[in-house]
């Protein structure tokens, strides 16, 4: 028996204005799965993200999630769906603790009668131990590394099946971003599907299970990201010199 994907988007289009910033997208990501977006700035690939999630509206096309049509796509019933997205600014709450952040998290399920946030939690702070450690801390006074830690793991408090992961690398240490990118890979064996919109291409290949290339708000390559770091065309625009290895 066949099951829908978790995601699926048919024809996408969405404009500021007159111009248009994605011109018939498509693309799916299945159950377990890590698909990445990748492209250079200004490609649309936060744009996507942000339609997806309801934060933008479109002007063309559909969205299917986990397997229903998205009519009108607002935020929280996403979020009471279980979809999260952790953008790129991360938007966390510099004044309060990092377990506060964590809390707000499960802030959706608390309201539609979940009461297991404690339990959570505590399963975040075990794929992220470092946030255990500085639980009482606040959020504004954690370095770069451990801000995108939280950003994951409250995302994570929501128990999503999809989690829409914005450039998790940007501005981050190289060798922060492998423990992160490990992360990421890693929840593929709790069963959570991964978006994952990333400027590091490389890095984003290696963990994804499939792959697309967004130019100027059009999908112009796609395919197992096995491939696509042996396509010619993107180790020379996107992985560089060595690419392939």
């Amino acid at each position: 028996m066949s099951t829908a994907p978790v995601l699926e988007v048919r024809d996408l289009c969405v404009s500021y204005g007159k111009v248009e910033a994605l011109h018939h997208v498509s693309l799916k990501v299945e159950t377990g799965q890590i698909v990445t977006v990748i492209g250079p700035n200004g490609a649309g690939k936060t744009t996507l993200l942000s339609a997806i999630m309801g934060v933008l509206p479109r002007s063309q096309g559909e969205i299917a999630y986990l397997g229903h049509a998205q009519r009108e796509i607002e935020v929280e019933r996403m979020v009471a769906q279980g979809m999260t997205l952790v953008p790129e600014s991360r938007a966390l709450f510099g004044e309060m603790t990092v377990e506060d952040n964590l809390l707000l998290g499960a802030f959706m399920r608390h309201r539609l009668g979940h009461r297991d946030e404690r339990a959570t939690m505590a399963q975040v702070f075990e794929i992220f131990p470092r946030l255990r450690e500085r639980h009482t801390q606040m959020a504004g006074t954690l370095s770069g590394g451990e801000r995108q830690m939280l950003a994951v793991g409250r995302a994570l408090m929501a128990r999503p099946r999809l989690l829409l992961l914005d450039e998790p690398s940007l501005g981050l240490a190289p060798l922060i971003v492998r423990e992160i990118f490990r992360i990421v890979a890693d929840l593929k064996k709790s069963g959570v599907a991964v978006l994952l919109v990333e400027q590091n291409a490389r890095a984003a290949l290696q963990i994804a299970d499939y792959g697309y290339v967004l130019e100027t708000g059009e999908v112009a390559i796609s395919g197992p990201s096995d491939q696509l770091q042996d396509d010619p065309k993107v180790i020379e625009s996107y992985l560089g010199l060595g690419g392939k290895h």
